[in-house]
């Protein structure tokens, strides 16, 4: 299960491969839980999110060519917020410190029925969050090597999530969202990955042409999207850390 993944660190990317506005700084490439990152959304549910209120299934219904005001009309946006789930009747700042880094992942099997992930999930608070790649930790050598896994195309990687808006009693915001994960017990390449024994997962990677259906699907068809991505469209490889090199002149 990932807690390591790379950000889109240019801006055209954004345009291209998700048709959103890019962020005014990119932020970091490596995220961690609790780091700043991004996520998109319908243009709907972004002011919704921005006001504090939920949209109802009709305002983020795919629009048809006549509901399109204009041809520059956005109909995704990008969110800035924290990767780790802070859900909405968490107590307290410190708390929702304490419970984000245990939350950047979401089992889809169990994502509306888990108490951390129901309530976003039947709400339909769905996401995708742009990536480059995400990290898994290869452990068959007995010792952990970081393993970058990307799209074999080099392409950008849509991973569905959930989002969540907190706040305080001091009239603090957080915005923060999760990735959701599938089964990959039987996945060609990423049942390699993780701890022996016990259950493999892996981010659940949409299709393109799948995003606005996933981002606008209601709660009893958003589980249709939960999918492996074809090991064949996918290339993992282990990541070289300075410590690990040998200096010049001390081989053989």
């Amino acid at each position: 299960m990932s807690t390591h993944y790379e950000t889109l660190q240019h801006v055209d990317t954004y345009r291209e491969a998700f048709a959103v506005e890019p962020p005014a700084a990119l932020g970091e490439r490596h995220l961690w839980p609790r780091k700043p990152g991004f996520f998109i959304v319908h243009a709907a549910t972004a002011t919704a999110l921005a006001q504090g209120s939920a949209p109802n299934a009709e305002e983020t219904a795919p629009a048809t060519a006549s509901d399109t005001p204009s041809d520059t009309a956005p109909t995704r946006v990008l969110v800035p917020a924290q990767w780790g789930l802070v859900p909405h009747w968490v107590k307290s700042a410190s708390d929702a410190k304490l419970r984000a880094p245990k939350l950047v992942n979401a089992k889809s099997d169990t994502a509306s029925t888990g108490t951390a992930f129901r309530d976003a999930w039947l709400n339909g608070q769905r996401c995708i969050v742009p990536m480059a790649a995400f990290y898994e930790d290869d452990l068959r050598s007995g010792k952990a090597v970081p393993t970058r896994v990307a799209r074999v195309d080099g392409k950008p990687m849509g991973v569905a999530g959930l989002w969540a808006r907190w706040q305080g009693a001091d009239g603090e915001v957080i915005i923060s969202y999760c990735l959701l994960t599938v089964n990959a017990n039987n996945h060609a390449l990423l049942h390699r990955y993780g701890q022996p024994g016990s259950e493999k997962s892996m981010p659940a990677i949409l299709n393109e042409g799948a995003y606005d259906a996933w981002l606008t699907a209601r709660p009893e068809k958003a589980k249709e999207f939960m999918r492996q991505y074809a090991a064949q469209w996918l290339l993992a490889n282990p990541v070289e850390k300075k410590a690990d090199k040998v200096p010049k002149g001390l081989l053989g």
